[in-house]
């Protein structure tokens, strides 16, 4: 029987996905699933691609299924479970058999499975996949990171699965190591950003205005027919407008207000402390989520506090100034999400590819939307620069930022939480404060802890004549 050319472990849903779209693209795959009933369930639901599928019930008949230099997909549950799959296979690999962990791995773990690799001279890649299910099934958006001729040995697959930006495949090499799951984490955190400013304006929407789900429905599709246009905001009319057929009653109106979260996210926000790099809007994104699953505190201050008025008078805040806190918030968030990969590739020398990067997210993954072209121009013209200064969103900033401002405060003064879209403001404003007021903070420091501060009229480190006295 002819051998296939990739092979794949972990057949829960995003395996599976991504074994249907190897085998659509014309690539015989071998798969492994720890439980061979879920191989069996699989093979069973492959329809028409069953002949370039190869299901396998041990490692050893999968390694032996594929051609050599092998290259086998690990989808399997990020952390242990990863390095415990390596560790089965690797004795029956040859040394030049690839090994690729397309999972949620925290790029910390890729960077050490990926140094183990280069020890023993084998090669390693660690892939960020996005788009979900539907992404996995029909083209994700995929960020590989590892030794470069590791990649081009599969790039012609990673980039046949992947989604497509008109010709242009979206997955690209983007640095040593674990820099393609850094890529993807800060993704997640833009994910988690640009999730949270939608349902802010939706909150607003919802509970400063009573509209309905339908009427919040419509204002979001009109919404992705402009500047907004993107995945989010297209799935955000979608679900607004959906009826739950148990109730008869919107969807959204019989969710519980409690959102998940995998981690990637926090992961984020970790990184960019670590590297003092500011994501203030990502930051306050995953504290709401975090705030959402404190349901019964939540429920106790409402007790004690009573609920906030939220009815706001016509005309305290048009559409249109939602519309453009939504823009204004966009491109805060994604500066920032940007100015983080900037500060990580000088970190930990990896010269990732910003432009290339706004590319990859055009289509496939979560974040897609049409904003994305021009902030590939941008990073193109200058890679280094905070994408509000580039001049085409300089120019949005200047005509949206009143919005904001009238959004934020209008909602903060009528007790309506906007969190997300707050911290975008506090971004924006401190950005654009030549004279900030760190001096204070600096004088505080010297006087507590002789720790010194530079002066605006002489170089060097100076101390204050403080009276410990006073």
């Amino acid at each position: 029987m002819e051998k296939s050319e990739i092979g794949l472990v972990g057949l829960g849903t995003m395996g599976a996905m991504l074994s249907l779209n190897i085998a659509e693209k014309g690539f015989a795959i071998s798969v492994y699933n720890r439980t061979g009933a879920k191989t069996d369930a699989f093979m069973a639901g492959a329809g028409d691609l069953e002949n370039k599928i190869t299901p396998t019930k041990t490692l050893e008949e999968l390694v032996a299924s594929i051609a050599s230099p092998r290259t086998i997909i690990l989808m399997v549950q990020a952390g242990s479970a990863v390095d415990d799959q390596i560790a089965a296979l690797r004795p029956l690999l040859n040394k030049e058999d690839l090994i690729i962990d397309a999972g949620n791995a925290n790029f910390r773990d890729t960077n050490a499975r990926a140094s183990a690799a280069m020890e023993a001279g084998v090669p390693f890649l660690g892939i960020g996949v996005s788009g979900g299910e539907e992404g996995a099934r029909h083209g994700p958006s995929i960020m590989g990171g590892g030794q470069r001729s590791a990649w081009d040995r599969v790039s012609h697959i990673l980039e046949a699965i992947s989604a497509k930006h008109g010709e242009t495949a979206c997955a690209t090499w983007m640095g040593e190591s674990g820099s393609g799951h850094f890529v993807k984490a800060v993704h997640n955190g833009i994910e988690y950003a640009d999730m949270q400013m939608i349902a802010e304006v939706y909150g607003v929407m919802r509970d400063g205005f009573n509209q309905s789900a339908k009427e919040i429905a419509d204002v979001f599709d009109g919404w992705n027919q402009g500047v907004l246009q993107s995945y989010l905001i297209e799935i955000s009319g979608a679900v607004a407008k959906a009826d739950d057929p148990t109730s008869g009653k919107p969807v959204l109106d019989i969710i519980l207000d409690r959102a998940g979260q995998k981690g990637t996210g926090r992961w984020t926000v970790v990184e960019a402390q670590h590297l003092g790099a500011p994501i203030p809007v990502i930051e306050a994104a995953v504290s709401a989520r975090n705030i959402s699953s404190q349901l019964n505190e939540r429920q106790q201050g409402e007790s004690l506090f009573g609920a906030a008025p939220t009815s706001l008078n016509e005309g305290d805040i048009s559409p249109q100034d939602l519309e453009s806190a939504l823009i204004a918030g966009k491109i805060m968030c994604y500066a920032q999400g940007f100015a983080l990969l900037n500060s990580a590739s000088e970190a930990f020398d990896w010269s990732l590819p910003l432009p290339a990067v706004a590319e990859v997210w055009r289509e496939g993954c979560i974040i897609r939307s049409a904003m994305l072209n021009d902030m590939a121009t941008a990073l193109g013209t200058d890679p280094s620069r905070n994408l509000m200064f580039a001049p085409f969103f300089a120019d949005l900033m200047k005509k949206h930022e009143a919005g904001l401002r009238k959004m934020v405060s209008v909602s903060l003064a009528n007790g309506l939480p906007v969190p997300a879209l707050a911290s975008a403001l506090t971004y924006f404003d401190m950005m654009r404060t030549s004279r900030s007021t760190a001096n204070m903070i600096q004088a505080q420091r010297d006087f507590f802890g002789a720790h010194s501060f530079e002066r605006i009229d002489s170089a060097g480190s100076h101390h204050g004549h403080w009276d410990p006295t006073a």
